[in-house]
């Protein structure tokens, strides 16, 4: 049984076009390479209401792993602790080992001559105020905790919206329980390009090669035009090692470019080959 996740993204800068939204293909990618399912990937504004909403749409999934990015920050409109903590119906409480977290980083800053003093300002102190029985995550290269809370067999976690942050506190606190619960399965992905043949011909027979490859998973992506056609054909797995996995796909990919063959396309010598791990 596949080890599923869930990603929230929280920011009106993501709604209106300001930012794009690349924490979340980051955490797919990242995800997929240690062989958990990402099954949906929301966005919402900064809003308790709408952020509770998603939380809870989310946990009645049960997904394994449900991750937010954004919204830790010390400003009015950092309220991504807030609304999780009305979707599980707890109390926001100063977390006192976030907040020596949150000491420490500005101690650091003052040593450095960044700031003149250590002051814990109350939007400081915002940072460290957590859902009650949550988890403080180290972030190493900001400010703001992470956070982890269990609910059931669910792991709900909040990161910093900052990339370079998320991924940081997603590298050192998140991967090791990815790769506890996804049993060391890898992704593995390959392409072909095939041409002189149109996706809805292409259509029956990624279908008829799929069926025979149980487990690869065949996506067609068009790159060119409709009257000169040039698709790419993606090509994934997971195993637990590189000689099944390459076993399989090759397996598909002989069968699938035969096919294009007897129909008339032809298939791109060039293949680019990549295992994310």
């Amino acid at each position: 049984m596949s080890v599923q996740m869930e990603i929230i993204c929280v920011g009106n800068e993501l709604l209106i076009g300001k930012t794009l939204n690349t924490n979340a293909l980051w955490m797919a990618k990242r995800a997929t390479s240690l062989g958990i399912v990402v099954k949906r990937i929301t966005v919402v504004g900064d809003y308790v209401d709408e952020i509770a909403a998603a939380t809870v749409e989310a946990l009645q999934r049960k997904p394994r792993f449900i991750i937010t990015t954004g919204g830790l920050g010390p400003t009015f409109d950092d309220k991504t602790l807030e609304g999780i903590a009305k979707a599980l119906n707890r109390k926001l409480e100063v977390n006192e080992d976030a907040l020596k977290m949150v000491r420490e980083k500005y101690e650091a800053f003052a040593k450095e001559g960044r700031i003149e003093e250590v002051e814990l300002t109350p939007p400081r102190v915002k940072m460290a105020t957590l859902p009650e029985k949550a988890k403080p995550l180290l972030n190493p290269t900001g400010t703001a905790p992470g956070v982890m809370i269990e609910v059931d067999e669910t792991f709900l976690m909040a990161l910093a919206g900052v990339p370079s942050e998320m991924e940081a506190i997603f590298e050192d606190s998140i991967v090791p329980l990815l790769k506890k619960a996804g049993g060391n399965v890898m992704f593995f992905e390959t392409s072909i390009f095939a041409d002189n043949m149109m996706e809805s011909t292409l259509a029956p027979l990624i279908d008829q090669t799929m069926h025979d490859s149980a487990y690869v998973y065949i996506k067609s992506h068009p790159k060119g035009e409709e009257n000169m056609p040039h698709i790419e054909l993606h090509f994934s797995t997971t195993a637990k090692d590189s000689k099944s996995a390459k076993d399989r796909l090759g397996k598909a990919i002989i069968q699938l470019s035969e096919l294009i063959e007897k129909s008339g396309g032809k298939v791109t010598v060039q293949q680019k080959s990549q295992i994310r791990q």
